[in-house]
C-alpha cells in the first residue's frame, strides 16, 4: 500500500489525566477517530499533500490510518512543550521525500518549526549527494539546498503550548497523516 496523498495536522489537550490529554490533543487534531500507526520518515514519490480540510474528509472512524506523529507533554505549570513536522521534498517526481518529528521543550513554534524543516531537509540532501556544511545556520542551508534544484519545497507544522497553570497535563501533537490509495478519489 502505497499513499497518494497526506495532510498535516496539530492540536493541544489539557486534562488531569496524561491519556486523556493526548485524546483531547487527538481531537483538537481531528483524528481522534483514526487507529493510529506510527511509520517512519519517508513521503512517497508522487504523494501529493492536501489540505487538512480535504485530508480529514478521506479518512474514516476506526479506519488505520498511517501518521508520522510527534509528540510531548507537561504537568508542570508553564513548561514550554512542542511537537513539529518538517517535511523535505525533492524535484524529482520519481524520488522520495523525508518527514521528521521533533519533540521539544523550552523551544517556541518558529524554533522547533525551523528544527523539524532542517532535520527532514538535511537527510533528503545527504541521501541526494547534497555538499553542505552542516555547522551552517539552517537559512543560509535551506538556500543552498533550495538552489540546486534538487530540493523544491521544505515546511512544517508544528503546536506549542505552555503547561497548564494548575498542573493538568498539557499535551502537544502534530502529525503527517497518511491517507489510503482507496480513500483518494473522495
Amino acid at each position: 500500500m502505497i499513499p497518494k496523498y497526506f495532510f498535516f495536522t496539530k492540536g493541544v489537550g489539557k486534562h488531569k489525566e496524561q491519556l486523556q490529554s493526548f485524546e483531547l490533543a487527538l481531537r483538537d487534531a481531528g483524528i481522534q477517530m483514526c487507529n493510529l500507526v506510527s511509520v517512519s520518515s519517508i513521503v512517497p514519490p508522487g504523494c501529493e499533500q492536501v489540505t487538512r480540510e480535504k485530508g480529514l474528509k478521506m479518512v474514516q472512524p476506526g479506519e488505520i490510518t498511517f501518521v508520522v506523529i510527534a509528540r510531548n507533554a507537561t504537568n508542570e505549570p508553564h513548561r514550554l512543550v512542542a511537537s513539529s513536522i518538517g517535511v523535505a521534498i525533492p524535484s524529482g517526481k520519481n524520488q522520495y521525500g523525508y518527514l521528521s518529528e521533533h519533540h521539544s521543550f523550552g523551544q517556541t513554534d518558529e524554533a522547533a518549526g525551523d528544527y523539524a524543516e532542517d532535520l527532514a531537509a538535511t537527510m533528503l540532501a545527504t541521501t541526494m549527494g547534497i555538499q553542505f556544511d552542516p555547522e551552517t545556520a539552517w537559512d543560509e542551508r535551506k538556500k543552498i539546498f533550495k538552489t540546486t534544484g534538487l530540493i523544491i519545497k521544505t515546511a512544517n507544522i508544528t503546536q506549542s503550548a505552555a503547561g497548564d497553570k494548575n498542573g493538568l497535563w498539557t499535551t502537544t501533537v502534530a502529525a503527517a497523516v497518511f491517507v489510503p490509495p482507496e480513500n483518494g478519489n473522495k
